[in-house]
């Protein structure tokens, strides 16, 4: 009975945080028109129901699908709710003396993208020799199930591999993916079959990314929000999930003509000139905000919030460094109505701003640096309190644990108070480039958020286990895994207590559930 009571309360808490169905991988065919019987069973109203309903229900759904305990799928990118946090429970407490067990290894092609998984399916999206791969794999076991291939010529002009960075959508019938030029498909998920595809550098006029494509498409209601890039007011399109069909576009010269632009030298209003690349390596969020839905999009200039009806602005933040060499990669950390955006390069940091009852504008609560080259009262440049580059901080009960750093020399993991930006806490990450395939510290790891503990990847393989405590960093237990080496920049992967872990060329899956 204390199991049961603890998967009602599980499925009771992801209703609450997400407004959203809590079981997507019992949901119908019909994908984003429609659920099964059982998933409207079991929406909201199920919830306000008698518990001997929901003992009884919960007892017949566990038999049926042979779950212990709450579990879930990870279909999209950052998991279930779009925050890198897990609900599932009855995980390990800490990493056996041997390591965690494996389940199954494969080698992989080449690409930045993690992993996603629904029901039997996970769904992986990498560049083999002169082709990017769309492949399904049985989850549980890893063999190849279907696979979607097509001609890709990239070359990353960095000289960083040639994959993809974007992360498989997934829903009960569709899979959505977005290549490293641009390419963005949507196939069949039980077969891989194409159902339509759009070439957004066609379609677009999009001027060449830094490093390729790499903001993951997003599913709001029916339809699929894609971060495009394209001059002059296309930076934001939002298409028919359905069709593909573009139903509207929005942000660029629109919104960012004439803005202020903060940071710069004499925050004079910005000029827009037409060559300005506009996508950015941040994936779209969507959030309700005083009852309003927003999706906001951290774009190369800075934050947009747009309307998901019609793709109307709602209000823009400019946050882009003033070198050009520069990008913005981790996403937007919402709670209420404070949302926080951070990046790594050239002193940029962070800034919180509260958004306003209006939904059309807002205030900023605190900026670190507040200018570039602050400096404090003994005339020392001011540190930020926060560099996220790539991997997305996790909130929890009013504190912000996050990797900070753009390069491995400047590496550390921290907590910070997120209404405040009071760093709590930091620990030393960092390395020296390239001197080790597996360095002794984490770097610029990844999070999740589970069984009440933070999981940590680091760049390099190594997996850690650390206590919630905004006041020390408590490590429970550190591990490598023999087959990761540098970069692990993709973040961990949780699914039905099965970790999914990716590098350049391996992608694992460990035993994560405690016996």
């Amino acid at each position: 009975m204390n199991s049961l009571a603890s998967n009602i309360q599980a499925i009771r808490t992801l209703n609450n945080q997400t407004k959203v169905h809590p079981l997507p991988f019992i949901r119908g065919e019909g994908g984003v028109r429609g659920w099964s019987l059982v998933s409207v069973f079991l929406g909201r109203d199920w919830l306000a129901a008698p518990v001997s309903w929901q003992v009884a229900f919960v007892c017949v759904f566990l038999a049926i699908s042979g779950l212990s305990a709450f579990a879930q799928d990870w279909p999209r990118f950052l998991g279930p709710t779009g925050d890198n946090i897990s609900t599932e429970t009855n995980l390990l407490e800490k990493w056996p003396a041997a390591g965690l067990p494996l389940v199954w290894e494969k080698g992989v092609g080449a690409g930045y993208a993690a992993p996603s998984v629904l029901g039997k399916y996970l769904v992986l999206h990498h560049r083999v020799k002169a082709e990017e791969v769309v492949e399904a794999l049985e989850a549980e076991s890893g063999k190849s199930l279907w696979h979607y291939g097509y001609p890709s010529s990239f070359v990353d002009p960095f000289g960083y591999n040639n994959g993809p960075r974007c992360t498989p959508l997934l829903i009960s019938n569709r899979c959505y993916t977005c290549g490293a030029e641009g390419k963005l498909l949507c196939l069949a998920l039980d077969t891989g079959k194409l159902i339509w595809q759009r070439d957004t550098a066609k379609d677009w006029d999009v001027p060449e990314p830094f490093f390729g494509v790499g903001s993951t498409p997003l599913l709001e209601g029916n339809k699929l929000i894609v971060m495009v890039g394209g001059q002059p007011n296309s930076g934001v399109v939002a298409l028919d999930a359905l069709t593909g069909k573009t139903l509207w576009e929005n942000v660029g010269k629109t919104n960012w003509d004439g803005i202020r632009a903060i940071g710069w030298p004499g925050e004079a209003p910005y000029h827009w000139t037409g060559q300005e690349k506009l996508a950015s390596y941040s994936s779209p969020i969507a959030a309700t905000i005083h009852g309003r839905r927003h999706l906001l999009c951290l774009t190369r200039q800075g934050l947009v919030s747009v309307n998901p009806t019609n793709g109307a602005v709602n209000f823009s933040r400019w946050f882009q460094c003033r070198i050009n060499e520069s990008v913005n990669a981790t996403g937007p950390v919402v709670w209420d109505d404070l949302v926080l955006i951070s990046g790594a390069y050239y002193r940029i940091g962070a800034v919180l701003l509260r958004v306003k009852p209006d939904g059309k504008s807002f205030e900023e609560v605190w900026r670190s640096p507040k200018q570039t080259l602050e400096r404090n009262a003994a005339g020392d440049v001011v540190e930020p309190v926060l560099e996220a580059h790539w991997s997305t901080p996790i909130l929890h009960n009013g504190f912000l644990y996050a990797f900070s750093g753009r390069n491995e020399p400047d590496a550390s993991f921290r907590c910070l108070e997120f209404e405040t930006g009071q760093v709590k806490w930091s620990r030393d990450e960092r390395w020296r480039p390239h001197s080790a395939a597996q360095p002794p510290v984490y770097g610029r790891g990844s999070l999740v958020l589970a069984g009440g503990k933070l999981l940590v990847l680091g760049e390099g393989g190594k997996l850690g286990l650390f206590a919630l405590n905004p006041e020390k960093a408590e490590e429970i237990s550190s591990w490598q895994a023999p087959q990761l080496h540098y970069p692990c920049w993709a973040g961990p992967v949780l699914a039905r207590k099965k970790l999914y872990l990716r590098s350049e060329d391996k992608l694992v899956c460990f035993d994560l559930s405690r016996q």
